[in-house]
């Protein structure tokens, strides 16, 4: 199934759009012939994409600033999208960030920077979209994580924050099938992104190094052309890169092994900026 007849003429909204995997999805549905309309805070970022898309020929996508930690901003870019291209086909809740650190050294307020992003904003952005994906029969796409099946230490906040996303992607996904509508939960590994160059804070440090080994960080367009083929296949669930599968396989079939290299790791480094992820 080749993305181009299946995204063709389809409107999609991707939030988080400025970098990453978000940006990455841009353009490649472009490409595709989908019309889009991108929404993050760094609209000036959006700008450029858009500028770039526009120039390969694709339709020029709408930007739209938006912030899903807002209530009443997510509600505003799916108004927007409706009102300029008539429709709505497909939702990507991809907006994200990773907060991490030892747990003792965190504080409450880590834990619920991390879930007003990461989970309420998903779930702000899949709720304001839903009217409009129904009359479509269309599609919500959620951006969760390896690290949504496997903790490892120093990533609790990221890890609770993903995990509660598969499980709001397992209980709605049957709900919504009753209604013609599809849900996909994107589960990647490392991916190439600037997601573990941002602090807790949310702020990037551009100079900083990534912290993964570049033998492990899977190039973002080979893993976007993974995960648009399950989207096309209104797939439940795609694991992106070969280290996510292999972890998630131990840790159903082998957890001890899991509970033992956590062990090692705390032991051996103490809390790491890790991110199991992408934006």
């Amino acid at each position: 199934m080749h993305a181009s007849n299946v995204f063709r003429g389809r409107v999609a909204l991707v939030t988080g759009a400025s970098s990453g995997i978000g940006e990455e999805l841009a353009r490649q549905l472009a490409a595709a012939g989908a019309r889009l309309a991108l929404a993050a805070r760094r609209t000036e970022l959006l700008e450029i994409l858009a500028a770039e898309i526009a120039a390969s020929g694709a339709d020029r996508p709408l930007v739209l600033g938006c912030d899903v930690t807002r209530d009443g901003d997510p509600e505003r870019a799916v108004a927007a999208t409706v009102a300029h291209f008539g429709k709505l086909d497909i939702a990507v809740a991809n907006a994200g960030f990773g907060v991490v650190g030892a747990f003792a050294e965190l504080s409450v307020a880590d834990y619920r920077r991390q879930f007003e992003t990461n989970v309420f904003g998903v779930l702000r952005t899949l709720k304001a979209a839903l009217p409009a994906v129904l009359k479509t029969r269309g599609q919500l796409v959620v951006t969760g994580s390896v690290a949504g099946w496997v903790a490892t230490p120093g990533t609790s906040p990221y890890s609770m924050s993903k995990f509660a996303l598969r499980a709001l992607a397992s209980a709605v996904t049957p709900e919504l099938a009753r209604s013609g509508v599809a849900v996909t939960l994107v589960s990647p590994g490392f991916i190439e992104s600037a997601i573990r160059r941002v602090d807790n804070q949310g702020r990037l440090h551009r100079g900083s190094r990534d912290p993964i080994p570049a033998w492990l960080v899977m190039d973002r367009r080979k893993a976007v052309r993974q995960i648009l083929r399950a989207v096309a296949r209104r797939r439940r669930e795609v694991i992106v890169t070969a280290h996510g599968k292999l972890a998630i396989a131990l840790e159903r079939f082998a957890p001890w092994l899991i509970r033992y290299a956590g062990r090692r790791l705390a032991a051996g480094r103490g809390a790491y900026r890790s991110e199991a992820g992408a934006r």
